[in-house]
């Protein structure tokens, strides 16, 4: 007998905001199956408002009302036995931060935690992450956001160090990152990498994701740092109208896709990286699985 159950995650983020439905396949003594069911995406520019003014704006509150409503009609339709919504660093910093989300809560009935980027480095690695980093290798995970980038390095099969650096594309392409953030993740880097001899990347992020969905790579093989070199010096020769119409790139993701890559070179190039992997996880898979754990965890203690 099979036990099957859907799950959502709700993904607030600097840039957009994604629900992600998951269904949830278990056999006993067999590992569960996770395949993803449906993700929606809209383009609610959060970090834009906050990262200038310090809050959410009106429009964009009633924008986030509205995709509340609609994912919450979304997953009631998918049949969703449990969810949770978590926001980044948009409104982590918003002024009126937790008013909104508390507003969104009564109009929508959607609970919205604010979490910090160590919280998000954490659930991320709640992912089959762990699947694909081998015990003798070492990695740097860098997770690409519209307000902070989380890095995490792992060696010998665990964490060793981790830091979020509010390094986010919003923040860049308003001219809103100084020059000595970049150089506190560069020493970051060069410090917790400098001890190991070979170091891979892995990248998450919806940049990412498009860039390696173009390249046309096989999953699980790496993209290499001169390819990434040149699709970023290409990125650069195109307007951002040319990269709408010519590289059908999406326009919310026409404009952050090259500071998005150029954080990703900068991770590979301070790390001594020569390739990255893009295994497309991110947030909104950490948040399904973590509910997935907590749930196991609680049936575990029942049968105790």
């Amino acid at each position: 007998m099979l036990n099957i159950e859907k799950y959502g995650a709700i993904d607030i983020g600097s840039n957009a905001i994604r629900l992600l439905i998951a269904t949830i396949i278990e056999r006993e003594n067999q590992p569960p199956q996770f395949k993803k069911t449906s993700l929606v995406r809209v383009p609610i520019r959060l970090g834009a408002d906050v990262f200038l003014e310090g809050k959410i704006s009106e429009g964009n509150y009633a924008r986030m009302i509205d995709a509340m409503n609609a994912y919450s009609l979304l997953m009631k339709t998918h049949g969703v036995k449990r969810y949770r919504a978590c926001a980044t660093s948009a409104m982590r910093e918003a002024t009126n931060g937790k008013e909104v989300a508390a507003k969104i809560q009564k109009e929508t009935g959607i609970n919205i935690q604010i979490i910090n980027g160590q919280d998000e480095a954490a659930i991320i690695a709640s992912t089959d992450l762990q699947d694909l980093i081998d015990t003798d290798k070492t990695f740097l995970y860098v997770d690409v956001g519209g307000g902070s980038t989380e890095f995490t390095v792992f060696a010998n099969g665990r964490t060793v160090a981790s830091k979020s650096f509010k390094l986010g594309t919003v923040r860049v392409l308003n001219d809103m990152v100084k020059e000595s953030i970049w150089d506190d993740v560069k020493k970051w880097i060069k410090k917790n990498t400098k001890d190991y001899d070979k170091v891979s990347l892995i990248g998450s992020g919806g940049n990412i994701n498009s860039i390696y969905k173009s390249s046309g790579k096989k999953l699980g093989k790496p993209l290499s740092y001169f390819y990434l070199s040149n699709y970023f010096q290409r990125l650069k020769s195109y307007t951002y109208h040319d990269r709408i119409f010519e590289l059908q790139m999406n326009p919310d993701r026409a404009d952050v896709i090259v500071p998005a890559t150029r954080i990703y070179l900068s991770a590979m190039k301070w790390s001594k990286a020569k390739n990255i992997y893009v295994p497309k996880i991110g947030l909104s898979d950490g948040i399904i699985k973590s509910l997935y754990n907590e749930k196991r965890a609680k049936a575990m203690e029942v049968e105790l």
